[in-house]
Formats: structure tokens, C-alpha cells, sequence
């Protein structure tokens, strides 16, 4: 039985301007000690969903349907009491800004001794010993010495050691990482992702990391869940993502990647548009108005998440299967959208099928 199973989640806000539908729908599972990567621009929705199963969005008044099962429990039904003791203890989450998830007036080992004492009973020694051990694991350079000093104190990288430390003192069965490495540099970032796949392998504990940046998950993820528009448009087993995806969306975070062996003076290949509006949602495919292979039924028929090969690889797209893999195989050979459109437009024609 997998740990988590969230299972056609939707979350949704009243604002001033509209209903905001932050999530729809999504469905994902995690094992337990494998690794899942959310995957998708500012906006798709894939905080939304962890905060949810942290049980965080109930404080904001959100409208949650669907069903979060975390080791056997339905967390949406338990009490703010039961969620209290399930969050920071079962479920750990590391957040995007690490500067501001640590209190600027607090001694960072004092933070972290005080997120042992409120699921354990332990003496002040006894936490302090157990803070000093989790800094050591992560890395933390004289972490005796580093326990009394302010959040201020440490470099950006050192913060996001001592929050994974704060995450994993308790021995979580979840640990969700939500953007783990932005505004860090290139070899921080590195030491971070290799961190928390080390942790991963060690403690046995489950991975969500989430990002906008297929590269940074490309290492650490054994499965990829792709959100646009708060739907999950391709999900799969990371290998699968990045050699045969299936949605233009996914093809389009995967060109505007830096590649080590392109040309230096080659230009990368932005998404053209915007991510849509959560308040008035596009009808039908949500990607339509970005896509650079939409027809004109896409902008009327909402597809669903099918999966493609009879195998666990699920894609959300109107286009055929067979058209999708040989628009895919020519951008792989170096074609602009425009250009792959128009060759695979002609291969279709000529055997009688319908057009990309």
C-alpha cells in the first residue's frame, strides 16, 4: 500500500475577485522511501496540493474535496488536534524561503529543540543533544557552535540545512520540499538535492519535491507529476518524462532547460504566453492558448488524464498518441514547434488520420 495516496484532490478560494480553483483533480501516489517530483510554473497549483495534505489550507478557509490517505488515515476527516501531532512529526515540509520559515528573534537551535518537544516528551538536554546530531548530519559546519546562533547568521545554504535538520528531526515518514533550492547557487543547489536524496536513502523517508524547474528534479525523482492550470497534465516514472513526454506543456519545460552540449550561442525556447488566470479557467484544454498545436476542438473539450500504452504513464491531451510521439520525435531532432507541426501535419494527411 503506497504512504500517500491523494486521489482527485480540489481546492478552492473565495477572493473578492472570484472563486480561485488552486487545485482540480489531481491524483498522485508516493511509496514509501521513493521520491516524487511536482513539476510545473508559479501558479499550477502544486503548493496548494502539499499544503493541503500538510492540512494547511484549512486555516485559510479553503473548499477541499476528494481524499488525502496518509498510512492508512483519510487526513481531510481527522480533527486540527490529530493533524497537529500527523504534521511535523509523520509529515515534515521544508518551505520555499528559508530566511522567513525561521524565526529572525530565536537561536536556531532553540527552533529546532522546540519542534522535538512539541511532538516528544524530551528533556531540554536530551532535544539539544538530538538538534546537535541533526546538524551534523546535514552538513552544518561547527554545529555545536552554530546551535546558538541566529537565523541571520547563517548563509543561505546553511539555512536550508538547518530547516531540512528542523524537517527531519522527528524522523518523518513525509518529507515534502517545496522549491528546496531556489535563490541558491548553482553548487549549493547541487549540495542541497544530494542531501536530501542521502537523507532519503539512509532514513527511509518519502520525498515530495516540489519545482518549477524539471532539472532540478532530474536526479532525485523516481516519479514526475507535470501541473499546469491545477490539473496534473503527465505524470510518470522520471525516465519515461524525459525521454518520451507526451504533452506539449512538458515539452516546453524540457527545451527551456540549458543543455551543456548546445551551442553556446544558441537561444533558449520560452513558453510563449502566460499561465492561465485560476479564476476564469480556460474552456477546454487549459493549455490551448499557449499550445502551438491546439485545433479548434481543444478549445471546447476538456481532456482527461489517460494513460498511454496501457502503462502508468498518463498524459492530458486531445492529441493522438501516434501524433504525439512524432511531434516529440521531431523537436527531438532539432525542429521548431511550427516546423514539427507542419511535417507531422503532412504524415497524417497522407494516411488519412487527423491532424495534429
Amino acid at each position: 500500500m503506497p504512504l500517500l495516496e491523494v486521489r482527485d484532490l480540489s481546492v478552492s478560494f473565495d477572493t473578492d475577485d472570484g472563486v480561485v480553483h488552486a487545485v482540480d483533480g489531481v491524483t498522485y501516489t508516493v511509496d514509501r522511501g521513493e521520491s516524487l517530483g511536482i513539476v510545473g510554473e508559479s501558479g499550477s497549483g502544486k503548493t496548494v496540493s502539499s499544503l493541503t495534505v500538510m492540512g494547511l489550507t484549512r486555516f485559510q478557509r479553503a473548499r477541499v474535496s476528494g481524499e488525502v490517505v496518509f498510512d492508512g488515515r483519510r487526513l481531510l476527516e481527522v480533527s486540527d488536534e490529530e493533524m497537529r501531532q500527523v504534521r511535523g512529526n509523520d509529515i515534515a515540509m521544508i518551505f520555499q524561503d528559508p530566511l522567513s520559515s525561521l524565526h529572525p528573534f530565536y537561536r536556531v537551535g532553540d527552533q529546532i529543540v522546540e519542534a522535538i518537544r512539541v511532538h516528544h516528551k524530551a528533556s531540554a538536554s536530551a532535544a539539544r543533544d538530538r538538534a546537535l546530531e541533526m546538524l551534523t548530519l546535514v552538513g552544518i559546519p561547527e554545529p555545536r557552535r552554530r546551535l546558538d546562533a541566529y537565523p541571520h547568521e547563517f548563509s543561505g545554504g546553511m539555512r536550508q540545512r538547518a530547516m531540512i535538520a528542523m524537517a527531519l528531526v522527528n524522523e518523518p515518514k513525509l518529507l515534502i520540499a517545496d522549491e528546496p533550492t531556489t535563490a541558491l547557487d548553482v553548487t549549493v543547489q547541487a549540495q542541497i538535492l544530494d542531501l536530501i536524496e542521502r537523507l532519503r536513502q539512509e532514513l527511509d523517508t518519502a520525498v515530495i519535491i516540489i519545482t518549477h524547474d524539471l532539472g532540478v528534479v532530474a536526479e532525485v525523482a523516481k516519479d514526475i507529476a507535470v501541473m499546469y492550470g491545477g490539473e496534473v497534465v503527465e505524470y510518470g516514472d522520471a525516465d519515461t518524462i524525459f525521454a518520451a513526454p507526451e504533452h506539449p506543456y512538458t515539452w516546453g519545460l524540457l527545451k527551456s532547460i540549458p543543455r551543456l552540449d548546445s551551442p553556446r550561442e544558441e537561444e533558449l525556447v520560452p513558453i510563449a504566453g502566460r499561465p492561465p488566470s485560476l479564476i476564469n479557467v480556460p474552456t477546454g484544454c487549459r493549455f490551448h492558448p499557449r499550445c502551438p498545436y491546439v485545433r479548434d476542438r481543444h478549445t471546447k473539450v476538456h481532456p482527461s488524464l489517460d494513460s498511454t500504452d496501457g502503462g502508468r504513464h498518463q498524459v492530458r491531451c486531445l492529441l493522438e498518441e501516434p501524433t504525439r510521439k512524432k511531434l516529440w520525435g521531431r523537436l527531438v531532432a532539432g525542429d521548431e514547434p511550427t516546423e514539427a507541426r507542419r511535417h507531422v501535419e503532412g504524415d497524417v494527411r497522407a494516411v488519412g488520420g487527423e491532424a495534429a
